[in-house]
């Protein structure tokens, strides 16, 4: 039978039917083999090749795709990198919890998948990076440097003591990587300008100023009209975001602080042993009573200018030393320090240090009532003059008593604090999930505080390192008590979550009350619109606002000349519109309305329109801006352009992964 078999399997028929099943199969099997296959990538990027940008994605020709893959780790490093910044931004009020949420995570992916976009897009462009390109941005990377020159040894050091270490390899290739997706955003960023025209036509926009007229229109009256169920449940229903009770957790606590604790009052012999310990502290420096002459001079000017001064400051010295000189005087007459000229130069008692080091140097070398030479600094040329000297003394054990008792006070303080706290801390651990017992062994009051929801800045939530422990995930679940939080200088907290209930909607019974309140109040403001809109309608068709404000006993409407962009005149809503109108035909006012957040309408005319003097504006000033709006012009383009090349690819996000 098997003979049989092969005989009507070994023909050419037979061969191209077990071909063209073959075929068949082929796809099920790779399909299957994906399917079973775990994906550790964090986002997959497919491009078509750049000899067929059209080709379909389907198999087999998807096999001649280009890929990129974002994996878990090149994630996870961009994630880190993303919150260790934030954190240095922010500091204190840093939010570990909000910075963990689902839409930050896509955001930061999104950001890895647009640079590998640029990479797919420069390498289907034919654009490459070279070894050269390598080398020289390692060699100008500043780790890699001493004295503003490449160091090779410093290199292989700086690579070596990375956690983990890189080889030279593995450093280069990362290097290549960020300089292929970076290739796209240089291009771009180097091509893209703007005109001349283009930066005074917007300069004239943007510093134009206007002359309007403002007429407040008085609130409506408030809405007493019945609210039916029907209003009630249609409002609850569309603004169900409005109406959700915030996370809340209750706290037990124990602050201990240094400040409040009850010290013995150092005695008279401690504080005199510690006198005599400290004794070379206690001790006044050694004082100078001088006056000066300045002769300022900038340290970038020419040279002309410079010996110009010194020649001046070595004529002034000799009129100083001569006989019978006043050196006040001279000093009132030619210097050019505004708060000594007027005291004849006089710069009262100095310690040593406390003068710019050229003139410290000198001054310390004079004997009473010589003069010196003239004496260089960054301010210019001085001549000195030491008038007295006030040798060092020893301060007595009286003198100093005060500052001794402070300071002994101050650590029996912090010994106690940091005892107490040990001491805390141990009995805690006995028991994690309580709180309560750790305290009363310390004899420490237990407070608490609570509901209070994330937004409250009441007692110790003030403080953001205390809040972020409050709404800890691990506080939250496990109960137990915290590490003590520094709140202040040797003054820590220990908490506890005891209650905490997450946010959650409100069912309508329970804001009824507020519902209604917030229909009459849309009506209310519907209303004030109306009128508003009926008001404007007046204006259109030739009243004044002084006409409409007589018409409904208003006061006069307020003229405001030269409003610029962004002044909150009276509030930016307003201005926002004043700047959106039309520009008032020769003779004519534009009128225009605009509503403030409190539901104030505001009526308004346009009566004056000044572009922006751009021929008054520094050149310097002009090109920064002109820069700006190039770099600003740049990244609407790459973001354009990203977007184009995005539509063009296949992004597939594995939210599994994140």
């Amino acid at each position: 039978m098997l003979q049989a078999i092969r005989e009507k399997t070994s023909g050419w028929i037979a061969t191209v039917i077990l071909g063209f099943l073959a075929l068949l199969l082929v796809p099920f099997g790779i399909s299957q083999y994906e399917v079973q296959r775990t994906n550790d990538f964090v986002a997959r990027i497919d491009a078509p090749p750049a000899w067929w940008p059209s080709a379909p994605s389907w198999w087999p020709v998807s096999a001649l795709w280009e890929h990129e893959e974002i994996s878990r780790e090149d994630f996870r490093g961009a994630f880190e990198r993303a919150r260790m910044q934030q954190r240095q931004q922010q500091g204190e009020t840093f939010d570990a919890k909000a910075f963990e949420t689902a839409e930050n995570k896509l955001q930061i992916l999104d950001q890895l998948v647009n640079q590998r976009v640029q990479k797919l897009a420069a390498r289907s462009a034919g654009v490459s990076v070279s070894d050269a390109m390598v080398q020289k941005e390692v060699m100008n990377i500043p780790a890699f440097q001493v004295e503003g020159k490449f160091n090779y040894d410093r290199y292989r050091l700086a690579l070596s003591s990375q956690v983990p270490a890189q080889s030279e390899k593995q450093f280069e290739t990362m290097v290549r990587q960020t300089l292929e997706e970076s290739l796209v955003n240089s291009a771009i960023g180097e091509s893209s300008f703007y005109t001349a025209g283009e930066t005074d036509r917007l300069l004239k926009l943007m510093f134009e100023t206007r002359d309007a007229s403002v007429l407040m229109l008085p609130p409506p009256p408030p809405d007493t009209a019945p609210v039916s169920d029907a209003e009630i449940k249609k409002w609850y229903d569309t603004h169900a975001a409005n109406y959700r009770a915030p996370e809340t957790v209750s706290l037990e606590y124990v602050e201990i602080n240094a400040a409040d604790l009850q010290v013995p009052a150092p005695d008279e012999a401690a504080l005199r042993a510690r006198y005599e310990q400290e004794k070379k502290q206690f001790t006044q420096q050694e004082q100078r009573l001088a006056s000066h002459i300045l002769i300022q001079v900038d340290e970038n000017v020419d040279a002309a200018k410079q010996k110009a001064a010194e020649a001046k400051a070595r004529q002034i010295h000799a009129q100083a030393t001569a006989p019978g000189a006043d050196f006040a005087a001279l000093a009132r007459a030619n210097s050019d320090d505004p708060g000594s000229k007027d005291s004849g130069g006089d710069l009262g008692w100095n310690a040593k240090g406390v003068m710019v080091p050229e003139f410290d140097k000198v001054l310390f070398e004079l004997k009473p009532g010589e003069i010196s030479q003239p004496v260089k600094t960054s301010f210019g040329w001085h001549i000195i003059q030491l008038r007295e000297v006030k040798g060092a003394q020893q301060q007595d054990f009286e003198a100093v008593r005060e500052q001794l008792l402070r300071e002994e006070s101050e650590g029996a303080r912090e010994r106690a604090f940091n005892e107490l706290s040990g001491k805390l801390v141990d009995a805690v651990l006995k028991n994690p999930t309580s709180l309560a017992s750790a305290a009363r062994e310390m004899s420490l009051p237990v407070h608490t505080l609570g509901p209070v929801a994330r937004k409250a800045n009441e007692g110790i939530l003030a403080n953001a390192a205390v809040k972020r422990q409050a709404f800890d995930e691990a506080r939250i679940q496990d109960g137990t008590v915290s590490d003590p939080i520094e709140v202040g200088p040797n003054h820590s907290v220990l908490l506890r979550v005891t209650a905490h209930t997450p946010e959650r909607a409100q069912p309508l019974v329970q804001v009824r009350e507020q519902v209604t309140a917030a229909v009459r109040a849309d009506r209310a403001r519907k209303a004030g619109e109306k009128e508003a809109d009926a008001l404007l309608a007046r204006l259109r068709v030739g009243e004044t606002l002084a006409q409409i404000a007589a018409s409904k006993n208003l006061p006069p409407p307020n003229v405001i000349p030269g409003v610029q962009r962004g002044m909150p005149v009276p509030d930016p809503v307003v201005s926002e519109a004043i700047f959106a109108a039309g520009v008032p035909a020769e003779g004519k006012v534009t009128p225009g309305k605009a509503v403030m957040p409190d539901g104030t309408a505001v009526l308004f005319t346009v009566d004056k329109v000044k572009p922006g003097d751009v021929a008054a504006m520094p050149a310097a000033q002009r090109d920064r801006m002109r820069d700006q709006l190039s770099r600003v012009a740049a990244e609407e383009e790459l973001l354009g352009l990203v977007q184009s090349l995005r539509k063009r690819m296949k992004v597939k996000i594995a939210e599994e992964n994140l």
